[in-house]
């Protein structure tokens, strides 16, 4: 079976890894890994392929950056260049990105099936690029890999096959444990000068980064919480360009080191052995559970509910008040233990890979 692997930003590659080596010694499969290039800086893709030990990709696509639908456009056509050079027997897309849709839409037009891992997941936010493209992307998907009972019944609301619907288990999960398993001291280098307790920051979703009264407001209880402990916050390039530009680095002055990004080693050391996560991240999420670290969730919904109802996730909202709201009952001691979801054991990709091949 000849299989393309699709990947293009930072969540894809946490993704892929494990699905690449399960696949590496399968004598019944020819795999070909694709990356788009839809995150196009070193740290947010070549050194992700370095740590996870992700081999050269075969095709390289150098989409770049873009308006939704001109990033979308072009994966479409540079990937039906590649699907028509290669001939596969499927593709495997990951995710909710745009090269995710992109991908999966292309390939479905040349007659070529399609896998989905983590598919299922629903906001039912549809201001959400991300739910977009997972509802377009399943839609188009023969197998469809779940991560989470909340994926299934999803899809069974849709329409999907039951046949098509498959429970794996989480791969984001499987990079994490083998990676926490892989840590060397020198990986804990950007938390070793942090005395606990500390808490760690995330943000990149458009709806708090890019209006300037959404962030000012987040940025705001980050200060009043850096007061209380410290805050670190490894900035992504585009929220920490919306830092500036609307004068917010003053409005957190010295309650939050602001880091570049981290590659996923030491970002992982940072965060596991925090207090606390503040994020808008679907897969901070999922990765605080399995590994019992509080989280709180600054968005108003999430597609991962089991992260709420099995895991240590808090959903705190947006606002200033909601953050220290929940913040200040953290603070008094009513902390999430939370369990680890079923299947989030390490072997998702090997689920997947025996249900594809074995078709």
């Amino acid at each position: 079976m000849k299989l393309l692997v699709v990947a293009g930003a930072r969540p894809n590659f946490m993704k892929i890894a494990p699905i690449l080596r399960a696949l590496r010694n399968r004598l019944d499969a020819d795999t070909r890994l694709v990356h788009t290039g839809q995150h196009y800086d070193y740290d947010m893709s070549k050194v992700f392929f370095d740590e996870l030990e992700i081999p050269e990709p075969h095709h390289f696509l150098d989409v770049g950056s873009g308006s939704h639908a001109e990033q979308t456009a072009k994966v479409m056509m540079a990937i039906e260049k590649v699907y028509e050079t290669e001939g596969p027997d499927a593709v495997v897309v990951v995710g909710d990105v745009n090269s995710t849709m992109a991908c999966a839409v292309t390939a479905k037009k040349l007659h070529i099936k399609v896998a989905h891992v983590e598919a299922g997941l629903r906001s039912r936010d549809w201001k959400m690029p991300e739910e977009v493209n997972r509802v377009v992307t399943d839609a188009v998907s023969d197998w469809l890999f779940v991560s989470e009972p909340s994926g299934v019944e999803n899809l069974r609301s849709e329409g999907k096959p039951a046949d098509a619907i498959h429970l794996v288990g989480n791969v984001m999960v499987d990079t994490l444990l083998w990676q926490a398993g892989h840590l060397k001291s020198e990986d804990g280098a950007v938390a070793a000068g942090l005395a606990r307790p500390y808490t760690v920051v995330t943000l990149h979703r458009p709806s708090n980064v890019d209006d300037a009264d959404s962030l000012r407001s987040i940025v705001e209880a980050l200060g009043e919480i850096g007061r209380d402990m410290p805050v670190v916050f490894p900035a992504h390039p585009r929220t920490r360009k919306k830092l500036e530009e609307f004068g917010l680095v003053e409005v957190l002055g010295d309650a939050a080191r602001i880091l570049p990004p981290l590659p996923y080693n030491s970002f992982l050391a940072l965060w596991k052995g925090a207090d606390l996560v503040l994020t808008d991240s679907g897969g901070l999420q999922e990765e605080t559970t399995a590994l019992g670290v509080p989280c709180f969730t600054v968005r108003e919904n999430t597609e991962r509910p089991i992260t709420v109802e099995m895991g240590t996730n808090t959903m705190v909202g947006t606002s200033k008040a909601g953050m220290l709201a929940a913040y200040d009952l953290f603070r008094r001691g009513e902390r999430k233990k939370g369990r680890i979801p079923p299947l989030w054991d390490g072997k998702a990709a090997e689920r997947i890979v025996d249900i594809l091949l074995r078709h």
